[in-house]
Parts: C-alpha cells; structure tokens; sequence
C-alpha cells in the first residue's frame, strides 16, 4: 500500500512512499524442515555487527542442530536492524551476504528486513541505518531502562521513500563512493592522532631523560646539582621528624635523656640503581619515597548521611581523567567526611594502585580527598616542582615500573610500600621548571591539533548523514526518464 505523501515531502515525481512492511518482510520465517540438523551455518551474534559502518562478520560456524531454537533466523540478503538499547541507536545495522551453506542464525535482538522484489538491500540498509531514522526509533522504544527495545510495530509502520530501481542503485554507488571518500580521509585523521599520541609519548620519555633540556643545561652550569637536593629534602625530613618525636615525648611529659631516641628514625630505601639508565648531568635517582609523604586514601562509610553532600571533591580513579588538571569529583565529602577519608593539598600527584586502570596519573589543582585505589604523592613545594612530578609519573618509563612491579591475582596492584620504591630521576629544581615550560608548550600543539583533528572527523560524521538525507530526498542524483516509476514496484 501507497503511504499518503506529506505535502512537506519534495520528492521527484517518479518516486513514492510506502510503510516498511509493504517494501520488506518484517521478521520473515524460514522453512526449517528442509534444512539437516548436521548442517553448517553461519552464526552472527551482535558483536559481530559493526557499529554505523555495515561491517558484518557471518565466519563464525555452527551445525543447525544447535541453532535452529531460540535464535533469529535470516538469508543472504536480509538487512539486521538491532532493535534493542544501545545497539540500536550505535547503529549496529547490516545487510547479510557470504553466509555457509546460505543459512544464517543470532542474536533474537536483531529485528530482520527481506527486501521485496524491486526494492535493493543496500537502499532499504542505508535508509534504515541513518542517523534520522534511529532517532526516530529511540523515541518509539518500550520496556524497561537499559532493556529498551524497537518493536516490530514502529519498523512495519514507518515511512520509506521508494525510487525507480536502476535510481535506487545509482544513489546506492553514489554514497557508497562519497562515504570511501570520507573513510578514507577519517582513517588519515585518525593516523594523525596516533602520530600524537606517540609524539607526546616522545616528548614525555625526552623530558625525563634531559634531552628536552639538554641546550638549557649547557648555557647554566652553575646549577646546584640534585643530588644536593636531595640531601637537603631528606635532612628536612628528618628534621620534621625529630620534631614531631619531640612532641610525642613531651605530650606524655617525658624528656630524652641523649640522642639514642635518634636511631628509630628509618631512613628512606635507597633506589636500585641495577638496570637503571644513565641519567643527565646534574641529575640523580631517587625513589617516590624520597621526594614526599604519600598516603592511600579510603571510603568514608556509605551508611552515613552526614559523611556525603558537602564541597569537598572525593577523587577516585574516574576523576583522573581529568589528567592535569583535576578539580572536580562525582561524589563531595563534608568537612566530617573529609576527616574519615584523607585530606589531600592541591598539587598533590594521585595514582591510581589497583586495577584495569593502574597507573592512570591525575594532578590536583584542589584541595580534595581520595578512595583507598589510590596513593598520592604529596611533595615538599620548596625543594620539588610538582608539576614536573607529574609529567614524571605519566612518562612512558614510570608507567612501566608500575606494571612491572604490581602484583596480580585476579587484578594488578601496586602497594604503597612497592609504589615508595619505584624509582625517579630528579633534575635540578631550576630545570624541573624549565622542563614544565617545555612539556607544557608541546603538548599545546598537541592539544591544538588533536581538537582541530576531532572536529574534523566529527564534520565527516555529519557530512555521511547529509548524504543521507539528500539520498532518501532525491537530490544525492539525477533522474532519468527511461527509469520505470517507483509506483509500478509497488503493484
């Protein structure tokens, strides 16, 4: 049946408009009597499908006898429309072809197009697969949160404009050309980003290694050195101890007698130096114990009401995405809260000591607190830049020593004791900074040209579903005349 034109509809005047159901079978059966158990066929599940880019994958083998009940049947041919949330509106839409033996079985969450005779699947695919008609179709779902499907109904019923056959091919060649087109220039885009990807790799790994400074070091020789640094970072430490020791003493009213009490004080583990690579002039190892107190956060208990809703950002390893800048958080504490958890000063460097992401790094720009996934290194501000600390621990080199030394059962992790151990190369203070400005003023660029990269590949997204709407309006091609109307399909 000939569905009523919309007076808004400005199609060519050899075209029509039809519903779904009277171009395509919706859900078709197969006869599945004629075909033997030991059969083999194809078996797509809905990974299988790609998502907006028509890719299927039917090698996936199968006897009949395992698949005849309880999955959706299809032939050569056949267009899959996943009907259910998310799958749907990701675009997960296909036209079946090469299927073994020309049988093919899956998921009972695709929803199945025959094209009628006169109608081409690469049409009736794209029309369906468009951005326009998936929206559409979201708005139509039913059932529950997260278990939303398209039903039948909506499919069978929407409008789909027909033209002549030999027109419905050429406009299928003309998009198929102009989306080769598009793929083409977004897989160069996308070789850009991973060119920058491992250009700020390069950077990072030059950076801890001297070679970003090298020139900034021959012209300031007079430089103090780390490793005096060093010495004055751990004589202050042990400073602070001595003096909290003090306090101990003299909150329960003792008084030492001698220097004796000076021997519990541990000093920080020297860094291995076995295996480690020479390091620049001027420049020493140490370990992250070295250079800072660091602390391992944890949850401040859910039951409590008064815990939860104040101002203060409560990291966890989420809110490192934010990278170099973390200032925000999906949970705050109050300050009650705050107190159960650990408080942690800005320019603290958080990193993340268990799991799928260890050895993600964030840098916080707040004052916050932290879960118990991750240890945070909170360094002395006088003697270490803590911005070069976490450019440091987002280096390729420092990424390593975490994953070579977590230990793992069902997931990696990294302790606080092995964490303090893992070694790092520490510049002169001066230069810590210069190589900030640098590590700063490079990935600027990067951060430029990653932008003017994803805008463009998002223009191309848009550009396909422009291709689209002039494909299925009739201006992607011409018409011709000797082209027999779409109205004689529908008889």
């Amino acid at each position: 049946m000939i569905a009523d034109r919309d007076k808004n509809e400005n199609l060519p005047s050899e075209w029509e408009i039809a519903n779904i159901q009277d171009i395509a079978e919706v859900n078709p059966r197969i006869d599945k009597s004629v075909i033997k158990d030991n059969l083999t066929v194809s078996f797509v599940s809905m990974p299988a499908v790609g998502a907006a880019n028509g890719i299927i994958d039917v090698t996936q083998k199968r006897p009949f006898s395992e698949v005849k009940k309880g999955y959706t049947s299809f032939l050569e041919g056949d267009v899959l429309f996943a009907k259910i949330t998310p799958c749907m509106e990701n675009g997960k839409m296909a036209v079946v072809s090469k299927l073994i033996n020309g049988y093919g079985f899956g998921s009972t969450e695709f929803h199945v197009l025959r094209p009628k005779q006169g109608i081409d699947g690469r049409y009736l695919y794209y029309f369906v697969s468009s951005e326009i008609f998936r929206k559409n179709a979201a708005h139509h779902m039913t059932g529950a949160v997260g278990q939303k499907r398209v039903p039948s109904g909506y499919i069978k019923e929407s409008k789909f404009p027909i033209a002549p056959l030999n027109e419905q091919k050429r406009i299928v060649a003309e998009i198929e050309k102009q989306f080769s087109r598009m793929d083409e220039a977004v897989d160069n885009l996308k070789r850009v980003k991973a060119n920058l990807k491992r250009y700020k790799s390069a950077v990072l790994k030059a950076a801890v290694e001297g070679k970003l400074t090298e020139e900034w070091r021959k012209a300031n020789l007079d430089v103090e050195p780390a490793d005096k640094l060093l010495q004055r970072i751990l004589a202050e430490r042990r400073k602070k101890w001595e003096k909290a020791e003090l306090a101990k003493m003299k909150g329960k009213g003792k008084k030492p007698k001698d220097d004796k009490w000076k021997k519990k004080y541990k000093e920080p583990v020297k860094p291995d130096l076995n295996g480690l690579p020479k390091l620049s002039d001027g420049w020493v190892w140490s370990n992250v114990d070295c250079l800072g107190e660091i602390v391992t956060g944890t949850t401040p208990s859910t039951k409590k009401k008064e815990y939860y809703g104040g101002d203060i950002p409560f990291f966890k390893p989420t809110e490192l995405n934010q990278g170099y800048s973390v200032t925000s958080a999906a949970v705050y504490l109050t300050e009650v809260g705050a107190e159960k958890a650990r408080l942690i000063p800005p320019h603290s460097v958080m990193v993340t000591c268990i799991g799928a992401t260890i050895g993600k790094v964030g840098f916080s720009r707040v004052h916050g607190t932290t879960n118990q996934q991750l240890n945070t290194l909170i360094p002395d501000k006088r003697y270490l830049y803590s911005q070069y600390l976490f450019f440091a621990c987002i280096s390729p080199f420092f990424f390593k020593k975490i994953i070579d030394n977590a230990s793992s059962t069902t997931l990696p992790i990294i302790n606080k004791s092995k964490f303090a151990a893992l070694p790092i190369m520490v510049p002169p203070f001066k230069e810590q900074t210069i190589i900030v400005d640098e590590i700063e003023r490079c990935l600027s660029i990067i951060d430029e040209v990653n932008l003017a990269v994803d805008v463009c590949i998002q223009r191309a997204g848009h550009l396909r579903q422009s291709i689209l709407k002039k494909a299925f309006s009739g201006k992607l091609v011409g018409q011709d005349n000797i082209d027999k109307p779409a109205s004689e399909l529908l008889r």
